[in-house]
């Protein structure tokens, strides 16, 4: 079994690392992660990285993620969604006088960069406790607001005046950490009438999109032919540039020597070189590049560093290479 991301379609009723238990039974390999955690009851998109491919989970934080989601109207859950304990709701006829454009007016505000509190029912840790086990202990913790940043918002069906069956299917796409539960609850609240989330779809993460992704079962029926459905470890890193190195370069760079800047082929510039992405990042991944040798191996991902005028290895996945003329 060699190593690389399956694209999994997470179905309800498991969690995430239900998912990574399951393929490292599949496999027989035990180094195996997600690239972000699903909602026990959300499906869709769940990239599994197997091997050496768990050594680029970090460079993921940049990839936009997708999502469909289904929100009730008229009450407030103590989790932010239907499957957890009512704490709150509002008369029937007041859910009734909700408009399409109160609705479109309370969605506004989802736009670009916003602050958002993580709701008590996460897996976030805080002092090394997830928060849910706060929660579930009756206990009280800070939580702090983080940045996330939403865009293309899209209001995609509106069935209103129909009681607490009133219901809003949204789709967005948003960064890393962004809670679609807290969305639900909070355009709720600009409406007057509470709301939770019904349903949640991930229909993308980064490169990895719904149309591809494999149900655990269909995994299973795959038996040897599993690897073929592997994506290689460099090519979801598409917002890094490409480096070509040859002869003794490579050799200095799976060795983890430094390689001058003018011995490096570019072929292709890092996506936020210049383009400014919406959230504070990693000043490296302005600069990061998948390496190969010019037999088209990929050696590793480095970073270029302008003023020194070198490129140095920040994670090599070929073994180093022997001698000094490779």
């Amino acid at each position: 079994m060699r190593d690389g991301i399956i694209n999994v379609y997470k179905e309800q009723n498991m969690t995430s690392h239900d998912v990574v238990s399951r393929i490292r039974r599949l496999t027989g390999i035990r180094r195996v992660g997600h690239t972000g955690t699903l909602d026990p009851m959300a499906e869709g998109v769940l990239p599994v990285c197997i091997g050496r491919a768990t050594r680029i989970m970090e460079y993921l934080d940049l990839d936009w993620k997708r999502y469909r989601c289904r929100m009730v109207l008229g009450r407030r859950m103590d989790t932010q969604d239907i499957w957890g304990e009512e704490v709150e709701r509002v008369p029937e006829e007041q859910v009734n006088a909700v408009t399409e454009e109160q609705v479109r007016k309370a969605f506004e505000p989802f736009d670009g960069v916003i602050w958002q509190t993580p709701p008590m029912y996460s897996a976030l840790k805080v002092n090394g406790r997830k928060l849910y086990e706060y929660a579930r202990a009756g206990e009280t913790v800070e939580v702090k607001r983080r940045q996330i940043c939403i865009r293309n918002m899209t209001l995609e069906e509106l069935d209103l005046h129909q009681g607490y069956d009133s219901s809003i299917t949204f789709s967005c796409e948003c960064t890393k950490g962004t809670y679609i539960r807290s969305i639900c609850e909070e355009a709720g609240e600009q409406l007057g009438v509470l709301g939770a989330m019904a349903a949640l779809t991930r229909t993308a993460t980064g490169v990895f999109s719904i149309e591809q992704s494999l149900k655990l079962h269909e995994l299973e029926e795959l038996g040897e032919n599993l690897p073929q459905v592997l994506t290689d470890i460099p090519e979801p890193l598409v917002s890094f540039g490409e480096i070509e190195l040859s002869g003794r370069d490579v050799w200095r760079f799976t060795n983890g020597l430094t390689v001058w800047k003018k011995n490096c082929r570019i072929r292709r510039q890092p996506l936020y070189e210049q383009e400014e992405f919406p959230l504070p990042m990693r000043e490296e991944f302005r600069r990061a590049y998948c390496v190969y040798g010019d037999d088209g191996t990929f050696l590793g991902v480095g970073f270029l560093d302008g003023e020194r005028n070198e490129l140095k290895a920040d994670k090599v996945f070929r073994p180093a290479a022997e001698g000094g003329t490779n």
